[in-house]
């Protein structure tokens, strides 16, 4: 549906970054925010005051609202009229990989065991206390 189709009472009732969706649909191109927000209020028959107490916090709820982008200059345009490329390069993925796998292996040289500096001392220590009962022995001898 059109902007122009609806009824006064519909527009009313929209919000601010609904009216841009439309705004934008409808133009099919990027806008710049002043000139966007300019129509949302000629729209609601806004008085200028409004444009210039609240550019601020349209400019908020544009950021905020996943289906907009910001782009360069000041423009703003829906986000499903751009596409993103992604380009995967497997050649240098596979290289950070090795290298990665490098570093590992020049951490693990450099955990050498050290015995001067080993806990087998201090676990021999904390058993010296303990006595070892024949489980044949009866429980009566303990005593």
């Amino acid at each position: 549906m059109k902007i122009k189709d609806l009824k006064s009472e519909d527009l009313e009732n929209m919000s601010y970054d609904d009216l841009a969706y439309m705004i934008l649909s409808e133009a099919g191109k990027k806008m710049k925010i002043t000139d966007l927000f300019s129509k949302v209020c000629k729209i609601l028959k806004l008085p200028d005051s409004v444009f210039e107490n609240q550019i601020a916090d349209f400019f908020q709820l544009l950021s905020t609202d996943k289906r907009f982008l910001m782009l360069e200059n000041g423009f703003w345009d829906l986000k499903d009229n751009h596409s993103q490329k992604i380009v995967i390069d497997e050649d240098e993925d596979e290289d950070m990989f090795v290298e990665e796998e490098e570093e590992d292996e020049e951490e693990e040289d450099e955990d050498i065991f050290d015995e001067k500096n080993s806990d087998d001392d201090i676990v021999e220590d904390d058993l010296k206390d303990l006595a070892v009962i024949d489980p044949d022995e009866d429980e009566n001898n303990l005593d």
